[in-house]
């Protein structure tokens, strides 16, 4: 009977990693551009929302409590 020989848990891995991005169905150039602006725009209205609620709320907790 042969002995198995262990393989390196280092090695196993980027194995797999390649295995599984193997799969991965990848967007094309013009669906990564789209998205990454839709991204971008998401991110300034998010922040621009969080800026108006904390200006709000910076205003009215200062009125209530002066």
């Amino acid at each position: 009977m042969a002995k198995r020989k262990k393989t390196n848990a280092v090695y196993r891995f980027y194995r797999e990693t390649m295995a599984e991005l193997r799969k991965v169905s990848w967007p094309t150039k013009k669906e990564a551009i789209s998205l990454t602006k839709l991204v971008i725009i998401v991110i300034f209205a998010v922040g621009v929302f969080l800026g108006m609620a904390d200006f709000i709320f910076s205003r009215l907790f200062g009125f209530i409590l002066s």
